[in-house]
């Protein structure tokens, strides 16, 4: 009989609990305690901070009452981004993590917050849910075994989020095809793929850092994208190993950018909005500069 531990189980935004626990009751074993909070569905199109205070606070109830007992957590979407928040608070937890599941996470930056706030003003929920939290997410990895499983129903994204955001530095990696994003909730599949991973099975090579995405990444206003568009790009430079970066310039003065390796697959997709453009263009100039020093190959 297994050990018994917390489950804890954390909806996203315009959710409640009612999927997560049924996720969280195919998942548990044993003894295990759930602990799956009905977030104010209403709150949730407003700011994440209280929605993270919420958490953080109902958890770290449930540690001083239990604790001795290992945790594991799954979080959904934008559930997914509360515990990373939470356990950024709290790195004196993580030795008590066994296991860190993001299903549908936007750990990149959700490129539906960004549309619905161009101009980075801090528009509710959308300001949050754009943000990149992927140097937090891979410093969490680096130290929690971490999990990211994505969907894709359309070539590039789960319908709502793109599979490129969902990536986590220093976790494995699973992209499930033809679940949309609100099915990843309680699909069979996902428990399949957890129970996996809980057993110990590595589902995927760790993913490490890119040097070349990584100085993407660092562009302003970059934003990881669907990857439709890679046909349409053209290249714009070649590296020494044949590594290029591809451009196209879409509808609205948006800016995509691709990697492309030396065998034309599509290794990185983003875009850059109009308030970003000279920040683009500076930034590739960078990249192609440090890129092609024999070090920064």
């Amino acid at each position: 009989m297994p050990e018994p531990y917390l489950l804890f189980a954390q909806h996203g935004w315009a959710d409640t609990n009612q999927s997560m626990m049924t996720l969280a009751e195919a998942l548990a074993v044993g003894e295990a305690q759930i602990v799956a909070p009905c977030l104010n569905y209403a709150m949730t199109w407003l700011r994440i901070t209280p929605l993270i205070d919420e958490v953080d606070a109902l958890a770290t109830a449930t540690l001083v009452r239990q604790p001795s007992l290992p945790v594991r957590i799954v979080g959904h979407s934008m559930g997914g981004l509360i515990w990373l928040e939470v356990l950024n608070r709290h790195p004196e937890w993580w030795p008590r993590v066994d296991f860190l599941v993001l299903v549908g996470s936007p750990v990149g930056g959700a490129d539906l917050g960004r549309i619905l706030d161009p101009l980075q003003v801090g528009v509710g929920i959308a300001a949050d849910l754009g943000r990149d939290r992927r140097p937090l997410a891979a410093r969490i990895a680096a130290a929690i075994p971490t999990l990211a499983i994505a969907g894709d129903v359309d070539g590039g994204s789960d319908g709502t989020i793109p599979v490129e955001s969902t990536r986590v530095p220093h976790g494995q990696f699973v992209c499930l095809e033809g679940i949309s994003h609100a099915a990843l909730r309680c699909h069979p599949r996902v428990v399949e793929q957890i129970q996996q991973f809980w057993d110990g099975s590595s589902l995927s090579a760790l993913l490490l850092p890119h040097f070349l995405v990584d100085q993407l990444r660092q562009i302003p206003g970059m934003t990881d994208a669907h990857r439709r568009d890679f046909a349409r790009a053209t290249p714009w430079h070649t590296f020494a190993d044949g590594t290029s970066i591809r451009l196209w310039r879409g509808p609205m003065g948006i800016q995509h950018v691709f990697l492309a390796s030396a065998e034309g697959d599509c290794l990185y997709s983003g875009y850059v909005g109009w308030l970003h453009t000279g920040d683009l263009w500076q930034g590739l100039e960078a990249v192609r500069a440090k890129a092609d020093l024999p070090q920064g190959r």
